[in-house]
């Protein structure tokens, strides 16, 4: 297996002999409204171009429609009979959007012989996850790969919990950029709810994305890696890849 953090959540998984892509968010710097008020989103460029970002994907896999997780530019570059898998609520508006080969993830599906199964999330908690429900994860399963757990925009809570205690993950990817809005709390996790990954997965290697790219993610890459260092935790146990860098897993 390969990873590929692009930004964001957007990823370039190399799996099972398959392309992958994830979550595109490919709009330039600063194309879209502020969240916080603080800037304009997203903050940092890509470190490749759409294109190069898109070329030779032969999947798309959309945890939800957030801006920056499917933003318009994805929606204009994107082959519009690529196939992509979602959460059954976000169907219809993709398919409104001219893809033709949109396939919803009820709980579990094969696809070029990786299993997919979808785990639930909450992004947030009160009034907050009410209005930004719902979010998906995925478990990604195949021969001589690692079992993948990308838990998507959620914080960690009971969902996650049951996750690992149900598909015991080798590696886990996090987002965990502990992003907030006015008197929200975290709506993704921050750096401590991320080292809580190894309390139920000891042995597992986590990936920690979705930081340093939008204006209401208060945790950054340092953040995550003194959480880490406190729970005295290794980088070869957390990794906090820069945009643009390649991971390689045996």
């Amino acid at each position: 297996m390969q990873l590929r953090l692009l930004r964001n959540a957007t990823m370039r998984l190399t799996y099972a002999g398959h392309e992958i892509l994830t979550d595109p968010y490919l709009g330039s710097k600063h194309a879209y409204d502020s969240l916080a008020g603080k800037e304009r989103n997203p903050t940092v460029d890509l470190p490749v171009t759409p294109g190069e970002a898109v070329a030779g994907a032969e999947m798309v896999i959309v945890s939800h429609l957030h801006n920056d997780h499917f933003d318009p530019a994805a929606v204009e570059i994107l082959p519009k009979d690529i196939p992509l898998l979602c959460q059954p609520e976000d169907v219809e508006r993709i398919t409104g959007k001219g893809f033709t080969s949109v396939t919803p993830i009820e709980k579990e599906l094969e696809w070029g012989g990786i299993t997919i199964t979808r785990t639930p999330g909450t992004h947030g908690t009160g009034t907050w996850a009410e209005q930004l429900n719902p979010v998906s994860g995925f478990v990604l399963r195949a021969p001589n790969e690692p079992t993948v757990y990308w838990c998507g925009d959620t914080i960690w809570y009971i969902g996650t919990v049951a996750a690992m205690a149900e598909h015991h993950p080798d590696i886990v990817i996090t987002h965990s950029g502990g992003a907030e809005l006015e008197d929200s709390g975290p709506i993704v996790m921050d750096a401590i709810q991320t080292t809580n990954v190894f309390r139920h997965a000891p042995n597992a290697r986590v990936v920690a994305i979705h930081l340093e790219s939008l204006d209401h993610c208060l945790t950054t890459r340092a953040d995550v890696r003194a959480a880490a260092e406190s729970k005295g935790l290794s980088s070869a146990q957390i990794l906090i890849p820069v945009d643009g860098e390649i991971l390689e897993f045996p």
